[in-house]
C-alpha cells in the first residue's frame, strides 16, 4: 500500500500520515501563546486565533496569517484541536465552558489541549465536561519561559488518555523541544507544580549566591563563569545571572504569575499532605517583591530583597 494513503482513525477522527496539516484554533495570545500559535502556522496548520484583546489577535493575523474570531466559540468551530493558553483557573473555565466558550461549538471527536498553568482540579473538571460532550482533553502546561516559546523549544508536561495524547503530541512538537505524557488528566499540572517548586528554590539560591559574592568583594560575573561549569549549573544561572548583577528585572516571567503558580502548589500540598516549608517561605519572599512594586518584575528579582531588606 502507498504510505501516502495510510490513515490513522480514532473514533470520528481520521487523518492521513502524510497529510498532517490540521484545522486548529488557539485561544490566548499572551507572551507564550502568541509565538506558539505562530509555530503552528509554520508547521502548515490552518490556525484561527482568539484573544480577549481583539487588536492583538489582528496583529497576530497580520504577522502570521491565519484568521481570528471574536469569541472562543467562533474560533473553535470546525477545529480538530483547540489549544488554550490563558491566565488562571477562572480564565480557563470562561474561555472553555463559558457562554461563548469553546465547548459550545466543538464537535464530537475533537480535542482540547490546555497549556495554561492551572490546578489539577480544573483540569479534571473540564475533562469531565468534555467527556460528556464527546470531546477529548489533555492538560499540557509548559516550561521554558518567553524565550522558549519564541524559539519553539518549550518543555510540555501532559496528562490525559493515551489516545488523546497521541493525537496531540505531533502537533505540539511544532513549538516544543520535549513533550511527555506523565499519566491521566491532571498529571501534567501536577508535574508543572513540581517544576515550579524546583524553579523557586533555584532562583532563591542563585539570588543568595550573587548577593554573597557581591558582599564578599568578588566579581559575581567571574564567579558565575567558573561555577556554571560545575555542579552548580542551572538554566536560571545561565540565563539570569547577568541581568541580576546588572539590576535588570523589567522582563521575563512575572512575580505575580509565580505567586499564582506557587499558590496552586501550596494548595495542592495541603490536599495531599506534602510538606513544603522552603516553597512556602519563598512564596512569602515573592510577596515582599510585590510590596516593593515588583509584581511585573522577572522572578529573578528575589535578589532585590537581599539588597534592600526593609
Amino acid at each position: 500500500m502507498d504510505s501516502a494513503h495510510l490513515e490513522v482513525v480514532v473514533g470520528d477522527y481520521r487523518q492521513t500520515d502524510m497529510e498532517f496539516e490540521m484545522k486548529v484554533s488557539f485561544l490566548g495570545l499572551g507572551v507564550m501563546g502568541y509565538p506558539m500559535a505562530g509555530y503552528l502556522v509554520k508547521a502548515g496548520h490552518e490556525v484561527c486565533v482568539y484573544n480577549r484583546t481583539a487588536e492583538k489577535a489582528a496583529k497576530w493575523v497580520q504577522q502570521h496569517g491565519g484568521t481570528s474570531a471574536s469569541t472562543p466559540s467562533e474560533a473553535a468551530k470546525g477545529a480538530e484541536i483547540v489549544f488554550t493558553c490563558v491566565g488562571n483557573d477562572d480564565d480557563l473555565r470562561q474561555v472553555v465552558n463559558g457562554e461563548q466558550g469553546a465547548f459550545r461549538s466543538m464537535d464530537k471527536g475533537t480535542l482540547l489541549v490546555d497549556h495554561t498553568t492551572t490546578s489539577a482540579i480544573v483540569a479534571r473538571e473540564l475533562a469531565g465536561v468534555g467527556a460528556s460532550l464527546g470531546v477529548g482533553f489533555v492538560d499540557a502546561p509548559i516550561s521554558g519561559g518567553q524565550s522558549g516559546a519564541e524559539n519553539g523549544i518549550l518543555t510540555v508536561m501532559c496528562g490525559g488518555d493515551q489516545t488523546n495524547y497521541d493525537r496531540a503530541e505531533p502537533v505540539i512538537q511544532a513549538y516544543a523541544r520535549s513533550v511527555k505524557r506523565l499519566g491521566e488528566v491532571g498529571c501534567g499540572q501536577l508535574t508543572k507544580m513540581v517544576n515550579q517548586i524546583c524553579v523557586a528554590g533555584v532562583v532563591q539560591s542563585l539570588a543568595e549566591a550573587i548577593h554573597f559574592a557581591q558582599r564578599a568583594g568578588l566579581d559575581p560575573l567571574a564567579v558565575i563563569e567558573v561555577i556554571s561549569k560545575g555542579a552548580a549549573q542551572s538554566w536560571q544561572m545561565e540565563n539570569r545571572h547577568k541581568t541580576m548583577v546588572a539590576d535588570e528585572f523589567e522582563f521575563g516571567f512575572a512575580v505575580d504569575w509565580m505567586r499564582k503558580d506557587l499558590g496552586i502548589v501550596l494548595n495542592e500540598a495541603r490536599q495531599n499532605g506534602a510538606q513544603l516549608p522552603g516553597t512556602a517561605m519563598i512564596d512569602q519572599f515573592y510577596s515582599g517583591v510585590q510590596a516593593l512594586g515588583g509584581g511585573r518584575w522577572d522572578t529573578s528579582s528575589l535578589l532585590k530583597l537581599l539588597q534592600d531588606p526593609k
